[in-house]
């Protein structure tokens, strides 16, 4: 087995991106749960290289950050305004030098006067979000199996418009590589295209890069120039082609963006289903990356799992359903709803149109239903919440049972409190729990309470005002409406005449007037 490791990568993510109109560095710009930074760090630290550099230069402090946030042993090296990719590399070089010569010196070994960097140099693009660290292991092997001085990843496409083309020698090795702009006709019509990926000696980089200058179309420094002068030298410049040119496709604009982010979905969900998961409909099904599921997985249609979410096995998600860094636990259901943050326990059940806020965690065969917004709340094993409430800052505990319209009201305006309700408790309808207070087990609480004060166990909490009917009020305030006709019918008496009603409405009692101040027609 061949065990080739590579001295360095370099990750080029000094451009602006103009193409993009965005005021977002196209390396940040994200798909799949990753930023397109991120999918290259990704399969740069795949090759376990001793280090790995990121070029930066537009925006330079916001791309650097997020570099070190995703990997913290990043070098980052920053390109001054001389532009194009040559130069790039030879401003990562010198931070690599300076890094190799740094841990020469602590090991008390004589640094090289030339550059401390030793070994195969990886140089790949920060906009090639479909790369992957198998494919650039397979160049790496190849670069060193072949000893080569310098080896290109290249593709054929149908149309190369825009790329660099590859021209090859009577050896079939690569002569040099030709940037459209600077291509003559013949040149045009070759369809092996350069990928921007290659694996160098770093010291065929090195003399090649002190090397360059910018004598073409574009006024810039070209890497490219340098596979020309390590053939001018006799040195061996090989290219491997691979098949399939998405691999290597990068994002110049949103349109392309969208075809990457399309493609990378279709990749993800083709591998979980070869491990049994089932996707009723992969065309509006999304997994991000860092998704992981388990064997007997459902994903129902508009289902779209983000983040670090995981979802156990027999779990069933959708349809048009959202998870953002979920655990689903066994044979959970989760149906037409929206969960960040949260655990949903085995064979617990959610939605449909529920809103699990960040905190949420719902127990064993636990229920949290229709129109249910829940928020730092621990609901316990067979606990129900099963409609139209709100549960904030709140423990309910096992074989529980929240009634609807039942609002935990967590926020005085000024700060945060918990309730906690016990095991085993039943809560009336239409019920308003002001935290904090708790519930103790087995208690219960009437429709329509507001609950101030704590609930002792097996207790019945009530604070309902007194019924009080006002017996004939439908026949002097809505005279002549269906509803008096039904009432005079249920009641076997003759309907008041709504003239000699109107008359005597001045001398109304206040008992007359609706306490909720409706008006006829609302």
């Amino acid at each position: 087995m061949t065990t080739a490791s590579a001295a360095a990568v370099v990750v080029l993510a000094a451009g602006e991106g103009t193409r993009m109109r965005s005021a977002t560095p196209k390396v940040l710009h994200t798909m799949g749960g990753r930023s397109l930074l991120g999918h290259a760090l990704a399969a740069a630290t795949d090759l376990e290289p001793e280090r790995v550099c990121v070029v930066v230069r537009h925006d330079r402090d916001r791309v650097a950050a997020h570099a070190r946030e995703l990997l913290p042993s990043v070098l980052v090296a920053d390109q001054d305004e001389i532009p194009g990719t040559g130069r790039a590399v030879r401003c990562a070089l010198a931070v690599l030098d300076g890094a190799a010569d740094a841990d020469a010196a602590r090991q008390g070994r004589t640094p090289s006067g030339e550059g401390g960097l030793e070994g195969p140099v990886v140089v790949m693009a920060g906009d090639v979000p479909l790369l992957d660290g198998g494919t650039l292991r397979e160049l790496l092997e190849a670069h060193v199996a072949d000893r080569n001085a310098v080896t290109v990843l290249t593709t054929r496409v149908d149309d190369p418009t825009g790329y660099g083309r590859i021209v090859r020698d009577g050896s079939g090795q690569v002569a040099r590589i030709v940037e459209h702009k600077d291509a003559d006709p013949a040149e045009l019509e070759i369809d092996e295209i350069n990928s921007s990926i290659y694996v160098f000696d770093a010291a065929v980089l090195r003399a090649g890069l002190a090397r360059l200058g910018r004598h073409n179309a574009q006024g810039e420094v070209y890497l490219t120039d340098v596979i020309a002068i390590a053939r001018s030298e006799g040195e061996a410049v090989r290219a491997l082609q691979i098949d399939d040119p998405i691999v290597v496709a990068g994002v110049n604009d949103r349109a392309q963006l969208a075809e990457l982010r399309a493609a990378l979905n279709r990749r993800i969900l083709t591998d979980w289903m070869i491990e049994g998961v089932t996707v009723v409909d992969p065309a509006t099904t999304w997994v991000d990356v860092d998704v992981e599921l388990e064997r007997d997985v459902t994903l129902l249609p508009g289902t779209q799992l983000h983040g670090r979410t995981t979802v156990a096995a027999g779990a069933t998600i959708g349809p048009d359903t959202t998870l953002v860094d979920v655990v689903v636990e066994a044979g959970a259901t989760v149906t037409r709803s929206h969960a960040t943050s949260s655990r949903i326990g085995p064979g617990a059940v959610v939605g449909p149109f529920s809103y699990l806020r960040p905190g949420t965690d719902l127990g064993p065969d636990g229920k949290i239903g229709a129109y249910v917004e829940t928020k730092n709340a621990r609901i316990g094993e067979h606990a129900k919440v099963p409609h139209l409430s709100y549960v904030g800052d709140a423990v309910v505990g096992e074989h529980s049972n929240v009634g609807a319209g039942t609002i935990f009201a967590n926020y005085d305006g000024v700060t945060k409190s918990s309730s906690v309700v016990g095991d085993h408790v039943r809560i009336g309808s239409n019920n308003v729990l002001v935290a904090p207070v708790t519930l103790g087990d087995g208690a219960y609480t009437g429709a329509g309470s507001v609950i101030r004060r704590d609930v002792p166990p097996g207790a019945l909490g009530v604070s309902q005002s007194p019924q009080r009917n006002v017996d004939g009020w439908v026949f002097r305030r809505r005279p002549g409406t269906s509803a008096a006709e039904a009432a005079a019918a249920a009641l076997g008496v003759t309907p008041p005449d709504p003239a000699e009603t109107t008359a005597g409405q001045a001398e109304q009692t206040p008992g007359d007037r609706p306490a909720d101040g409706t008006t006829e027609g609302h």
